[in-house]
């Protein structure tokens, strides 16, 4: 188990280096003393001490077979008594120990003669070992040794638990996880293992339960940061090694219920049921019985509580300026707490800012928390309304005569000049603790001459502009509502019972309302306004996009004036970019694609993009990538309909399509060097921030599968049709090994039915290949056969060569899959002379690695092994990139399994698996475990067979849908029951059989069939 935690040394040493920067910095935030010596620090002896720590590791050994280093020279101990003796004197830490006490120690209650005469032979050996006449030093006839600390290995896992422990305690667990860890690394075996005598023998058990109690700290850890797979695994493990332990059942139950397998985690409890009263006659403990109930009763205590919520002060009034609060405030607790938070910090400077999109409720908010720290200003509030989103702000120097008279100054004491007032401002603050409110700032200038001087008043700043200029500001970025706080609020207004009694028209309006607070107010107070309506009826009137700003307005009150405020203020290079960035469809656009999109350089659309950001019009959550909020982006879009030409919305989609289509292309060629594919796809330049190594270019395609996808839905259409359908296909290992692949082919039959809406049999021919490709991979072998089929006939009336030789190799595939080896060996043969007649090296290879599973099948090992090799062979060309060869090697490892040459396909297959995890190929990653797992079953090691069938299982399941996952759920049942857990394996087998009954109604009906041409 240790050895799967930590396989080798050099990944402990590793550990345990971080793991020292960690103690360090939990032994210094708790004031607790260091270690004199932590691992791998120089030392020399002081008085007394047998060796020196000077190369950095632990000089002697006991927790694994007990060892002496001297330098980097390894040095024998002695026979097993002399190992004991060094042991118990190790153990006893610098305490003495008669004779006797040894002698019994070593060799019980009846030892030999000849015990006192071997124990000084063994003493005298050890000093000659030692390097030291005084070791073990001899005190009034007895021995002892003392040792510094750091230098036993020990030590080092003590230091470490410690540490964890405090980590703990201090609130870190993420720290406190890794030194359990690497408190767990040091061991290097069975503790004092081969060491004779009663000692060592209640030695080795005291030191076993408390690595054991460490590993259940540590995976305790794990459980509650949700590492579900791995955690899972090992558990199982461990189980069936501790099977009395009922804590690892414990968490067992608890990790596979937090995973959303309700079944299995009862079975867990049946199994220990079954296994310790059939054993011991007796029933599981109070603990474990109690999980039981509370799994049985899908207790939602079991999932991990968020955060508590601080709860704010208690109003108290004292003169105050501050505006009534709205009756239906909802929800944001958090946020309003964190801005009471720094507005009351006695270290802080008492300045907050909130900044966000008109209408998102900056002004309730303020005023919401504003109230809520009433009681630590108790010398007033002061509010004033900056004006800023209009075309006439408030003048800081009325606001600081106003603000003046406020605070007791009559209008002969008001000096004339604006620096005089906010010096005088400044003064009668300073002895004075007052909440100041300044309401929709137009930027940082105007607010800054209405500061306080003095730390104990603080200020509350909203703004549409992000206020990133004001110094030491706390600033607080508002961003729409929750959905449960947007449906409370709508709730609140028309009516609790109004709402609950149509709750899906409720949550429709509040969806088309983006979750904005001042559209949902203007939604329900025209529903609250019209008695006749039902919600349904708004509900449908929203639907609409075209129509959705004009229907949100009621009296003076709309959503569309509260953007227009803010685009009124855009320069002309802000307003094209608000204007144009809002054609791109998708749930946000990267700074690159922006750039593309709008046709500028890079530096040049961030610095306006940026501009965007900070006027609230345009989010950006993470570092170069952006998006609007839903009904801002209508705004825009409607914008670019009124003040951009038709031809120069299409030139900035087109722009976007290229950029795309060119990154797509440069990524699949990086992972394909001589594919032909160039040759039959519309060309396009690649940009210059296309990645330069396998592993981010497989991170670029997932990071932007749902925009690149959301491009070829909105363009499949007249003169980007055939380009849309390219760019599917070129990008298709989305559908292949990425977790998009529901939405891949949600857009595949989109594409489609663009195609036969527009007759286009070219573009049809290739959409259908997208689609035999993703179902003959998920597992729905018919409907691949129809696209295949269909993509085949097109390509030859359309004389398509890219089709017609990626349709045959699909339709061999599909032919292995069902079971026809000798009719895939046809369609493979035809597809390997199409590949090679394009000198396509790597189609070439890939045909190769499915003709050898053909073999396989076939039951001519012999010949699948040749084939392989060929394939190893072009994959091992220069310029070849790894993953292509991982398939190879996968598919090697299939016929050396074929071949019962099974240490030698889990050779092929692990290194498969480390080329395809460092490629994020999440489907390749799974069906390498799921190989590996059936090797390991054949070869009888059923615990690693479990272990990797939970990880593919798991994989399996993140993508949404494989055509394995059933025989996973066999597989898995299979090595369950022989490592004794028959009531997860009847689980899962019960889970296979009910995933096979769903899989065969209707599948057909809910993914839809191939399309025809009239």
């Amino acid at each position: 188990m240790l050895d799967d935690m930590v396989p080798d040394a050099r990944a402990r040493d590793r550990l345990w280096r971080r793991a020292r920067t960690l103690h360090a910095a939990a032994t210094k935030r708790d004031g607790a003393p260091a270690p004199a010596a932590p691992y791998g620090s120089p030392a020399k002896p002081g008085a007394g001490e047998t060796a020196s720590g000077r190369d950095g590791g632990p000089l002697l050994a006991i927790l694994g077979p007990v060892r002496y280093r001297r330098g980097d020279e390894r040095v024998p101990v002695g026979p097993p008594q002399r190992c004991a003796l060094l042991a118990a004197l190790l153990l006893r830490d610098g305490r003495g120990a008669t004779p006797a006490q040894l002698v019994e120690d070593l060799w019980g209650a009846n030892p030999p003669p000849s015990a006192v005469a071997a124990l000084r032979t063994h003493a005298s050996g050890l000093r000659k070992i030692l390097g030291g006449k005084s070791v073990p030093l001899s005190d009034s006839g007895g021995y002892s040794l003392p040792v510094r600390r750091g230098l036993v290995d020990l030590h080092h896992a003590e230091d470490a638990a410690a540490a964890a422990q405090r980590a703990f305690r201090a609130g870190a667990p993420a720290e406190a996880r890794e030194l359990f860890a690497a408190a767990l690394s040091v061991w290097t075996g069975e503790s004092l293992a081969g060491v004779p005598g009663p000692y060592a023998e209640a030695q080795r058990a005291r030191l076993e339960e408390w690595r054991l109690t460490l590993l259940e700290s540590r995976l305790e850890l794990d459980v509650a940061s949700d590492r579900c797979a791995d955690t899972v695994s090992e558990l199982t493990l461990l189980v069936a090694e501790h099977p009395y332990r009922e804590r690892f059942r414990e968490l067992l139950m608890l990790a596979l219920h937090r995973g959303g397998r309700r079944g299995e985690a009862l079975a867990v409890f049946t199994d220990a049921r079954r296994f310790l009263v059939g054993e011991r006659g007796i029933e599981p403990g109070p603990r474990l019985t109690e999980l039981y109930r509370r799994v049985l009763a899908a207790d939602p205590g079991l999932v991990e509580p968020g955060p508590g919520r601080p709860q704010g002060a208690v109003p108290l009034v004292r003169p105050e300026q501050l505006p009534a609060s709205t009756v239906h405030f909802t929800g944001r607790e958090s946020v309003a707490a964190e801005i009471r938070a720094h507005l009351t910090s006695a270290g802080g400077t008492g300045l907050c800012a909130v900044s966000g999109v008109g209408g998102v409720g900056k002004t309730a908010l303020a005023l919401y928390a504003a109230r809520g720290v009433r009681e630590c200003f108790p010398d007033g509030q002061l509010h004033t309304d900056l004006r800023g989103a209009g075309d006439e702000p408030a003048d800081p120097h009325t606001v600081l005569g106003a603000f003046l008279r406020a605070l007791g100054m009559v209008d002969a004491a008001i000096p004339g000049g604006t620096d005089e007032r906010a010096a005088l401002y400044r003064s009668l603050l300073a002895r004075r603790r007052v909440l100041v409110l300044l309401d929709n700032a137009r930027d940082a200038a105007q607010v800054r001459p209405l500061l306080p001087g003095a730390e104990k008043s603080a200020v509350l700043v909203t703004s549409r502009t992000r206020l990133v200029d004001l110094e030491d500001a706390h600033l607080v970025d508002l961003d729409v509502l929750r959905h449960d706080e947007a449906l409370g609020l709508f709730a609140r207004v028309v009516g609790e019972e109004r709402a609950a009694a149509e709750r899906d028209a409720a949550r429709e309006v509040v969806a088309a309302c983006g979750r904005l607070p001042l559209a949902l107010r203007i939604a329900a107070s025209r529903l609250v306004a019209r008695s006749c309506w039902d919600i349904g009826t708004l509900a449908r009137r929203l639907r609409d996009e075209h129509r959705r700003l004009d229907e949100l307005h009621v009296g003076d009150l709309t959503v569309t004036a509260a953007f227009g405020m803010g685009y009124g203020h855009l320069d002309p290079a802000q307003a094209r970019a608000f204007r144009l960035l809002a054609l791109a469809e998708g749930p946000d656009i990267s700074l690159d694609a922006a750039a593309a999109l709008l046709g500028l350089r890079p530096h040049v659309a961030e610095r306006v993009l940026e501009s965007l950001v900070d006027a609230s019009l345009l989010v950006s959550v993470k570092a170069g990538r952006y998006h609007f909020h839903d009904l801002v982006r209508l705004y825009a879009r409607s914008r670019a309909e009124q003040d951009e030409t038709a031809e120069e919305r299409a030139a900035a989609l087109s722009r976007l399509l290229d950029f795309y289509q060119g990154m797509a292309l440069y990524v699949y060629m990086l992972g394909r060097p001589g594919d032909r594919l160039p040759d039959h796809v519309t060309a396009a330049p690649v940009p210059d921030s296309a990645p330069t190594d396998l592993t981010a270019a497989a991170e670029w395609l997932i990071t932007e599968t749902d925009c690149l996808l959301s491009c070829v839905r909105s363009l499949a259409r007249g003169a980007t049709l055939r380009r849309a359908v390219d760019l599917l296909y070129t990008a298709r290992d989305i559908s292949e090994s990425g977790p998009g692949q529901r939405d891949y082919l949600e857009t595949a039959l989109a594409a489609l039915e663009a195609t036969l809406a527009e007759r286009d049999a070219f573009a049809e021919g290739r959409a259908h290949l997208v689609l035999a490709g993703h179902f003959a991979v998920v597992g729905d072998l018919a409907a691949a056969v129809e696209h295949a089929d269909r993509s085949i006939a097109l390509s030859l009336s359309e004389n398509d060569l890219l089709t017609r030789s990626r349709g045959v190799n699909v339709r061999g595939i599909v032919a292995l899959y069902r079971g026809n080896p000798d009719e895939a060996t046809r369609w493979f043969s035809t597809a390997l002379e199409a590949f090679r007649a394009e000198g396509d090296r790597p189609g070439e290879a890939s045909v190769l690695n499915n003709l050898a599973m053909s073999h396989s099948k076939n039951g001519d090992g012999a010949r699948a092994l040749i084939l392989a090799e060929q394939a190893l062979t072009i994959h091992s060309e220069p310029g070849s990139p790894s993953w292509r060869r991982a398939n190879s090697l996968y598919t090697r490892g299939r016929a050396l399994a074929e071949l019962g040459r099974y240490r030698e396909a889990v050779r092929d297959y692990t290194h498969a698996l480390e080329i395809f995890r460092d490629c994020r190929k999440i489907r390749w990653q799974a069906w390498s475990h799921w190989r590996l797992a059936q090797v390991h079953l054949a070869e009888g090691m059923p615990a690693q067979a479990a272990r990797h069938a939970e990880l593919a299982l798991f994989l399996v399941r993140s993508l949404g849908a494989d055509r394995v996952e059933e025989e996973l759920l066999h597989l898995l049942a299979d090595a369950l029951d022989q490592v004794g857990h028959p009531g997860r394996a009847r689980a899962c087998r019960e889970e296979a059989t009910s995933l096979s009954d769903r899989r065969s109604q209707g599948l057909h009906d809910r993914i839809g069939r191939p399309g025809r041409r009239e």
